[in-house]
């Protein structure tokens, strides 16, 4: 099979596209006819060492797919082969990736794609959409009716991140710049507030008199001191960017108003925790509410042009899909 793949840690450079033998599934496997994959900034950092996980060399790169089932091992129940599939974390954890035509697939690690949503549209939103149902509902216990700041909301997590929290009954405060402002509230976005303003906190403070029940940053900036006195009463902030940041903490004000700060990265969810987060996704990709805002198209040869391109900041917010099929 054609695949992208590493033989050791580096720079772009060291993706390699050429053939590699077929995967064979085990007892408990789905084999899968790749459609489609992404690159997400995290696959970068896997690929340079940046994220230190098991690998096996030669590695394939990246960790979404979306495809058609080749082969089912007899403990996978529930695929047949001919399935429309996906699935959101491979590539890290000892897992092959998903960046070749066909990808091994642990079967509670894989979920049937709802009828009607296209493959290529589909891929483009399941890291981010995932990691935006882990911040907000598994770390950040999000409930109807709250009060969310999503930080960095024009963003692909952020746009997620919007879209999820609106769906469920909170009301969202967006910040972004002045030219996304727009997009922002197409997707259900109460306010948004320019985060280059001279004066944040005080016109964040304007939307939310009564604080905030949950502050979420996606840039990784990680402002505590903005965010702290933004909290209402057991308020949380939810951090998940920004690994280099090194805030300074309010801590008397965090904790004389019960609040708590909680961290998470998607590498290390649960099983139970992501198909958990695909029902939720699968029903907001099948009524048309989580759609990319932009993508770019690699073909599955161009992989190491197209970590460079996420890595330097070229792509600004749109997703990334390499095309294995070509379009087939």
């Amino acid at each position: 099979m054609r695949a992208a793949y590493i033989e050791r840690l580096g720079t772009p450079e060291a993706i390699r596209h050429g053939e590699l033998p077929d995967p064979r599934p085990g007892p408990t496997d789905v084999l899968v006819d790749v459609t489609a994959t992404t690159v997400n900034p995290v696959d970068t950092f896997v690929r340079s060492g940046v994220f230190r996980t098991p690998l096996p060399f030669p590695f394939v790169v990246s960790r979404d797919l979306v495809g058609t089932v080749a082969e089912a091992g007899p403990g996978a129940p529930g695929f047949a082969v001919g399935d429309t599939v996906w699935c959101n974390s491979l590539g890290h954890e000892g897992r092959q990736g998903a960046a070749a035509e066909r990808a091994v697939v642990p079967a509670d690690r894989l979920y049937h794609l709802p009828a009607g949503v296209d493959p290529r549209t589909a891929v483009a939103v399941l890291h981010p959409a995932a990691t935006a149902y882990l911040g907000l509902f598994t770390h950040g216990e999000l409930r109807p009716g709250e009060t969310v700041v999503v930080a960095g909301a024009a963003g692909n997590v952020g746009s997620a991140l919007t879209v999820l929290a609106v769906e469920a009954g909170a009301r969202v405060v967006a910040t972004a710049a002045a030219r996304d402002a727009d997009h922002c509230r197409s997707l259900g976005a109460d306010a948004v507030v320019d985060y280059r303003s001279d004066r944040l906190l005080d016109a964040l403070r304007e939307h939310v008199p009564n604080g905030v029940d949950l502050y979420v940053d996606t840039s990784g900036t990680n402002d505590l001191g903005l965010a702290v006195p933004l909290l209402a009463p057991r308020g949380r902030i939810v951090l998940l960017a920004g690994a280099a940041s090194h805030p300074v903490l309010p801590a008397g004000a965090l904790y004389m108003k019960d609040c708590s700060i909680r961290g998470f990265v998607i590498s290390h969810a649960t099983t139970g925790e992501l198909a958990e987060a695909a029902v939720t996704i699968n029903r907001l990709l099948a009524n048309r509410r989580l759609r990319p805002r932009a993508v770019t198209s690699f073909p599955l040869s161009a992989a190491a042009e197209a970590h460079r391109s996420v890595e330097q900041g070229e792509t600004r917010g749109r997703r990334v899909i390499l095309d294995v099929r070509g379009g087939e």
